[in-house]
């Protein structure tokens, strides 16, 4: 297991959440960039969970529901968030473009709020404390 590579990973994922929180005070909110951002959040960390377990390279992939099951394969738990990457998979690629989505405030705030679920997810959150990164630089 390469913790630096993992850490990268992490880190990524927080900036993308740090993005999206950014985002949320702005006026008009951008809630496509938002949800995006909330999907990458997600998708970075699922894939540094899969690092951790022993996967060389994670599938080039933006379907969390993938991820999820993938990450199930080495802890149970994982069905617990299948839900959230669920509804968070949708934000990957459509938002990008436009008229491809609509997007209202409350899916927003619901993609927020299933995104805090993931990265506040405990084996996520042990992986973040044993490779040394300690808390979340946002709580949110």
């Amino acid at each position: 297991m390469e913790h630096r590579y993992i850490t990268e990973w992490f880190k990524y994922a927080d900036m993308d959440y740090i993005t999206a929180e950014h985002l949320r005070t702005l006026h008009p909110q951008p809630l496509e960039i938002i949800c995006f951002h909330c999907q990458q959040t997600a998708e970075k960390l699922l894939k540094g969970y899969l690092i951790y377990s022993g996967v060389t390279e994670p599938p080039k992939t933006h379907n969390l529901d993938t991820l999820c099951l993938l990450c199930a394969e080495y802890d149970d738990r994982f069905h617990e968030i299948k839900k959230a990457s669920g509804v968070l998979t949708q934000y990957g690629i459509q938002p990008r473009y436009p008229n491809e989505m609509e997007i209202a405030e409350k899916d927003m705030q619901k993609a927020l709020e299933y995104t805090k679920q993931i990265r506040d997810f405990e084996p996520l959150v042990k992986i973040r404390t044993e490779i040394g990164m300690g808390q979340s630089p946002i709580k949110g």
